[in-house]
């Protein structure tokens, strides 16, 4: 398989096989089209690939006639945060997040700071599929690129958004491992401004990613480590580019990477009762969180720029998905690993609680995720396969991304990744013997084998 992704999420694959210059030039020069020009900020996680891909991308830039500004090594959360309040026309964030080395994609960031929604997203893929870029004339092409270091700004506002004088007074020890990712440059320096004693781990740019960058469980064992050995209160685990947060505890369990946004939807919810946003793949512990403090739940097909949209539309108090991405809406409706540390560190130190008691409040489920790669060609025909086997069962099961199917005791949702070539399926129940079986029983429904 030669897997390129293309769609709300932007353009993503693997460097030197599907991922081309000639195509991320082509899709800065939409962009740069699409936005009429404007100035465009850039930055990139430290994947060997990004200066490669940097330099496509300005390139394609420039040539639209777009003002560049360079962020260099940036997360992705601080890029955003910059282009929403220094009146950027937009941004492209250069990170293929919790993806494997050899992978990268541009992630395209509107004027407010968000991704492109759906629809924008489909006014940019016509442009590409079109090629009629804007062209710059050879005295309108800018003569230099901007210097800008955005990290500052986004330290700026965790500080003043959050309490910091109870965060200080708790004195916590916290570790943090960045994956040797961006967002080594912001959460070891803000986490320390905070009062907290910083056990950093993989916090240098210039060396290799230490194991696979998306923080669930398996790639914690290292952060487990340092926790137990260091007395930490808690531990974070990071992906490439700040947007996505693991969780552990003080005794050295990695948590899920659902407990993230069920965490922070019970800290908000305690907080101010309202809407959570998330998507159709998310625990239904979140609906039992919100039952019990009053608020109410909105469901998006999966998807970041889905979950922002509709966390502006409702005014939500939080918003995220199920693989540790959580939006915090006192900075931006969009995924920022260190607000969500902030909304947690705040919590405990009000509260006096540590992450595991706080965590035994939340409601338990068992889950079970499988992943299958698939050809690209073949994925939609194996769905409808899929969909067309079991309808006459399931009238009413929900299509708005995949397919999921619900009974009184759980759910198994199966549907296309949008960064990977594979088919996933994801099930939850009460025991984790359901929650096996129903993800089986889909396996064997789609012909996807053992």
């Amino acid at each position: 398989m030669r897997p390129l992704k293309i769609g709300i999420t932007g353009v993503r694959g693997i460097v030197g096989e599907t991922l081309t210059p000639e195509l991320i030039v082509n899709f800065a020069q939409a962009f740069g089209t699409y936005l009429d020009r404007g100035r465009i900020l850039v930055g990139r996680d430290p994947r060997p690939s990004g200066p490669m891909v940097h330099a496509a991308v300005v390139s394609g830039l420039l040539a639209t006639g777009c003002d560049v500004v360079d962020l260099g090594i940036c997360p992705t959360p601080s890029l955003q945060l910059a282009v929403r309040d220094t009146g950027a026309q937009g941004g492209i964030s250069i990170t293929a997040g919790h993806n494997p080395s050899n992978w990268n994609a541009l992630k395209f960031v509107r004027h407010d700071g968000l991704y492109l929604n759906a629809g924008q997203a489909e006014e940019l893929l016509d442009i590409v599929h079109q090629g009629e870029f804007d062209k710059a004339t050879w005295d309108r092409i800018s003569t230099r690129v901007g210097q800008h270091d955005a990290v500052p700004h986004h330290v700026s506002l965790l500080l003043s958004s959050f309490d910091r004088d109870a965060i200080r007074s708790r004195g916590l020890r916290v570790a943090v491992d960045c994956c040797n990712g961006a967002a080594s440059l912001l959460v070891p320096r803000w986490l320390e401004q905070l009062g907290c004693t910083v056990l950093a781990i993989n916090d240098d740019v210039h060396a290799p990613f230490p194991h696979r960058p998306e923080p669930t469980p398996v790639n914690m064992a290292q952060l487990k480590a340092v926790v137990r050995a260091g007395g930490a209160d808690i531990g974070f685990a990071h992906d490439t580019n700040g947007e996505r947060l693991g969780l552990v505890a003080a005794d050295g369990t990695a948590l899920s990477e659902e407990v993230t946004l069920l965490l922070a939807s019970a800290i908000a919810l305690t907080a101010e009762p309202g809407t959570v946003v998330t998507n159709v793949s998310t625990t239904r512990g979140i609906d039992d969180v919100a039952a019990r403090l009053g608020g109410r739940v909105v469901r998006t097909p999966v998807g970041q720029s889905y979950v922002s949209e509709a966390m502006v539309e409702h005014k939500a108090v939080i918003g995220g998905e199920g693989n540790g991405g959580v939006a915090v809406p006192r900075l931006l409706c969009s995924n920022d690993a260190a607000a969500t540390e902030a909304l947690i560190l705040e919590h405990m130190a009000r509260t006096g609680k540590s992450l595991a008691s706080l965590v035994a409040e939340l409601p338990q489920y068992a889950m079970v995720k499988l992943d299958f790669p698939v050809r690209p060609n073949a994925i939609y025909s194996l769905l409808q396969g899929f969909r067309d086997d079991i309808e006459h069962d399931f009238p009413t099961a929900d299509v708005s991304d995949g397919i999921k199917v619900m009974w009184p005791d759980g759910w198994v949702h199966v549907r296309a990744s949008q960064t990977e070539s594979m088919v996933r399926i994801i099930s939850e129940a009460s025991s984790a013997k359901r929650a096996r079986d129903l993800a089986d029983w889909a396996r064997d429904r789609m012909g996807t084998g053992n």
